[in-house]
């Protein structure tokens, strides 16, 4: 299974995940998440997710832009990353990842985003 079809089932995962949908309840934002070449839109609604769409879209806006290569998804996926694979920042410092865009939603959420973005290594097929 491809990175892109793991973080293709953050829906289910953040719906069975009260605790961060609780936390995420003032949070209201459109962003983008790039896994590899593969873009991920997602319209976050008072912390759920209200859609995510899958796959370029012609001038769609969004507020921010997380982007990370296959790699760095794998090995921040997996049940126990390494160090320098476990962080959203350590992906950046890594140069593995990228954030760009108005990152104020994103750091005033930072922890919401952090284990939002890390609920895929809860499916069997991480490592």
């Amino acid at each position: 299974m491809t990175p892109a079809d793991c973080f293709a089932k953050l829906p289910k995962l953040l719906a069975d995940d009260t605790d961060l949908l609780r936390r995420g309840r003032w949070l209201s934002v459109e962003c983008r998440v790039d896994i590899g070449s593969e873009p991920f839109h997602l319209t976050l609604k008072d912390g759920s997710l209200a859609t995510l769409d899958r796959g370029p879209r012609l001038m769609r806006s969004t507020v921010f832009t997380i982007r990370g290569s296959d790699e760095a998804w794998r090995h921040h996926w997996r049940r126990m990353p390494e160090p320098g694979w476990h962080d959203l920042f350590a992906l950046t410092k890594r140069g593995a990842a990228s954030m760009e865009g108005d990152l104020r939603p994103l750091l005033q959420n930072l922890q919401y985003f952090k284990d939002l973005l890390a609920l895929p290594r809860r499916l069997p097929e991480a490592n």
